[in-house]
């Protein structure tokens, strides 16, 4: 234990040290963290956060939470607010999934063993950062956008039914009552959500701006500080050293090296490297699952504040990438490549309100494809119950 503080002091007085030596290079990197926080990420999130705060205020998640609870316990082993969680993550990218698992944790909707399933896999990638940042603009080719869409959710998928196996006997949040209708059930959990939040719309609005702001701000923070820390290591010639060390080549410890701290940096660097295009792809598809050392602090930031373990996180991360790696290398060898829409290429180039706009028409899009999968749901159980009644009602009477 005295040795990790040990550890922990070094390294921290080695960093600050490294930020006195180098401080061109630092500020430069601080630059292209911020640039990437503002252009990129703050326009892509802040939709998401607030609707995401709106919409829990307003009850519609715990809505479509009931209606998915036949879907989702199933699968996952985690309650029908996790489809909810699992469509905003899908929609928005790193880090919404573990942001929303961690609040409704604190909200008791979720038992710590469910919170942790869940953000094993619902804290994904978003698809404007993989079709307009890596593929557009990285790779070049706009086309194998799609590819890399569809090899990052088909692997959190498959982690997220692997990690239903997560402490499978641990008691879940809440049990579902059978015997009630599941759209009035639906309508009822709406009604007595929004009762219990209480709030005008108007003071919802502005506690949801002003919580979707802060959260960017802290991921902001993480971002800055993982792009000066990737400049230190290559300004150090950590990497140089260490290639030889274990008779290596040095661009591939620097893309490794870069890759497992922070993504979008790893993403460029292996888009640069000398490797095959189909080598680059499973090494961004691989990086992408894995998501970078900066997005596992932002995650830990957020489960900091509940009683949820980290490290089921850190271990489906490792799932994650090897799936991904996996499912690139078989896709790409099937020549599965589907066209990609012109927006999403365009992305990149689109002006910062376009950006908004956008983000939001991706957020409803995933969100009435949800509510597209409870209405079917409800529909078959309607269905289901309706035949049930009438073998009853048939049945002769003894």
């Amino acid at each position: 234990m005295n040795a990790k503080h040990y550890l922990a002091a070094v390294f921290a007085f080695l960093t600050v040290s490294a930020l006195i030596a180098c401080p061109e290079a630092t500020f430069d990197a601080s630059v292209r963290g911020l640039n990437l926080w503002w252009n990129i990420v703050f326009p892509a999130l802040l939709p998401f956060f607030v609707a995401a705060e709106l919409l829990t205020g307003l009850g519609a998640v715990h809505f479509i939470g009931v209606l998915l609870e036949p879907l989702m316990r199933p699968l996952f082993r985690v309650p029908g607010v996790g489809g909810f969680i699992m469509a905003a993550g899908l929609a928005s990218g790193f880090p919404m999934g573990a942001m929303l698992t961690a609040e409704y944790r604190q909200k008791k909707a979720l038992s710590k063993e469910e919170g942790e399933r869940l953000m094993a896999f619902a804290n994904t990638a978003g698809p404007l950062f993989m079709t307009g940042a890596v593929a557009t603009g990285m790779l070049g080719w706009p086309q194998i956008g799609m590819t890399i869409i569809l090899v990052h959710y088909l692997s959190s998928l498959s982690t997220g039914l692997l990690m239903r196996f997560y402490k499978p006997n641990a008691i879940p949040s809440s049990s579902v009552a059978s015997g009630e209708f599941i759209l009035a059930r639906a309508a009822r959990a709406l009604v007595e959500a929004r009762r219990q939040d209480g709030r005008p719309f108007s003071k919802l609005m502005g506690d949801a701006v002003a919580k979707a702001v802060s959260s960017l701000l802290r991921v902001g923070g993480f971002i800055i500080s993982f792009s000066v820390l990737i400049e230190l290591l290559n300004t150090s010639g950590l990497a140089g050293w260490l290639a030889s060390a274990i008779s290596v080549e040095a661009d591939i410890v620097k893309l490794i090296c870069t890759g497992a701290l922070e993504l979008t940096n790893g993403c460029r660097q292996a888009a640069q490297s000398t490797l095959p295009m189909t080598g680059k792809i499973i090494a961004i598809s691989a990086m992408i699952a894995w998501s970078g050392m900066s997005v596992h602090g932002q995650a830990a930031s957020f489960a900091s504040k509940t009683d949820m373990s980290i490290r089921p996180f850190l271990f489906a991360r490792g799932i994650h990438a090897c799936l991904a790696a996996m499912y690139a290398a078989l896709l790409i060898k099937c020549n599965l490549i589907p066209t990609l829409p012109a927006a999403a290429i365009e992305f990149v180039s689109l002006g910062l309100g376009a950006k908004y706009l956008f983000s939001l028409a991706n957020l409803a899009g995933v969100l009435l494809l949800w509510a597209a999968a409870g209405f079917g749901l409800m529909l078959i159980t309607t269905i289901l119950r309706l035949k049930l009644l009438a073998f009853r009602v048939n049945q002769p009477r003894s």
